[in-house]
Formats: structure tokens, sequence, C-alpha cells
């Protein structure tokens, strides 16, 4: 089965040929335009496509209750648009997938780089990516950010299910450890539930033991609710 990079970059090319795409002005790099941008849903996940984590209810009486703001309604594509492109010179030269959708970004962070084999712990050579990632999203204050673990299919549901929550966890009290508001900060485990690639090969479940870092802006409209 293809891999999830070759698949989401082939639903890119076909985006930009059926529904055109934009240049930035600054930096000459074409995109997908943002009314085509919904068509990748389909290469990421379903689940994706959701709401943040907990309901945005709850989660505005956390952002209001530490003092952070949230963006104005015509100014939040342009704070995207800058955060996205910090993220991804951040994270240029790892295996990290920046994902545009549309105003949400995804942090695709696969597992082999980041923990071992059955193990929650964040490794010691994956730390300086997570400290640029940190440094990014604590200068971008006015987001949600969701973590979200995965496993592949080995082993039972209930210890997998477990295994994607502790490595969810581990990743937001690092992030959480390095200045990111523990307040935009929610996680959540779906065992081996949502898998992007084949379990039938050991290429695949490598693929589908990740962790995914979900950042939707603050509209100030929902603190407003």
């Amino acid at each position: 089965m293809p891999a999830p990079k070759l698949l989401i970059g082939a639903a890119m090319a076909a985006l930009m040929t059926a529904s055109g795409c934009v240049t930035d002005p600054e930096t000459g790099e074409r995109s997908v335009s943002k009314t085509a941008i919904g068509g990748i849903g389909g290469a990421l996940g379903g689940y994706l496509l959701g709401d943040i984590v907990g309901g945005r209810n709850d989660r505005t009486a956390k952002i209001v209750g530490a003092g952070l703001g949230g963006i104005a309604g015509a100014g939040i594509g342009a704070y995207m648009d800058k955060q996205e492109r910090d993220l991804r010179a951040r994270t240029a030269g790892t295996d990290v997938q920046v994902i545009r959708q549309g105003d949400d970004l995804i942090l695709n962070i696969p597992s082999g780089i980041n923990f071992a084999y059955n193990s929650a712990d964040v490794q010691p050579q994956f730390r300086r990516t997570l400290d640029q990632v940190s440094g990014v999203l604590g200068q971008y204050r006015d987001t949600y950010i969701d973590i979200y673990g995965h496993t592949d299919s080995t082993g039972s549901d209930e210890y997998n299910q477990t295994l994607s929550e502790r490595r969810a966890i581990s990743v937001a009290d690092y992030l959480s450890g390095r200045g990111v508001q523990s307040a935009r900060i929610a996680t959540r485990g779906y065992g081996k539930t949502q898998p992007i690639a084949s379990n039938d090969t050991e290429q695949g479940r490598a693929t589908n033991r990740r962790v995914e870092v979900k950042i939707v802006p603050i509209s100030q409209n929902d603190l407003r609710r």
C-alpha cells in the first residue's frame, strides 16, 4: 500500500490540477486554494474533520481562565499562514509532516522517531524536534492544540488504547514543559482504530504508530459564546 506521504502528495497534485492553486507572494510557493483544500480530508482520516477534543465550550472556559485571547475572524487565515510557514521551517529535514486543512494545521509525527517500540517515553533524539515545534506553538498562542495517539494492530485493543493515550499525554507534557500553555492542550488516544496504512506489513505498522498534533485557531467569536 502506498505510504501516506505519497497519498497526500497525489491528492495535493490532483487538487492543484483540478481546482487551481495559489502562489505565496512572500515565498513563491504554490499551494492548494482554500476552496479546494477540503478534498484532502479523505487522505487524512475523517476523525480529523471533527471538532476539537472536549468541545469548544469546555475548552473555551479554560482558555478564558488562563487569560488567553482569540483572533478576529478576518485575521485567522493570515495568522495560520504564518504559523504554517514557521512550522515548516522549524521541522524541515525531519519526518514530521505539516498538513494544511482549511484554517487548521496537522502535524503527523511518526512514532518511530519519538518513541521506542511499546514505549510512551519521548526519545532523546526527538526532543530537539519537539523543542522546535513547542517554540512555534508558544509564539502563536491563539490556537487550540489537540494531540492524538495511535498504534498499529499488534496486541489487544485494551493495551493499544492505553498505549496511544500515554503517548499523546507524553507529547502534551513535553510541550507544556517547554512553555506551551496547558490550557490550550487536550489529548485523545485512538488505539489501533485509525490506521493510515496496511497493518499486514512492518512498514505499514510502523506508519500507523504515530502521534498527530491538530492546531485550530481560537476565534474571538468562540470566546463570546
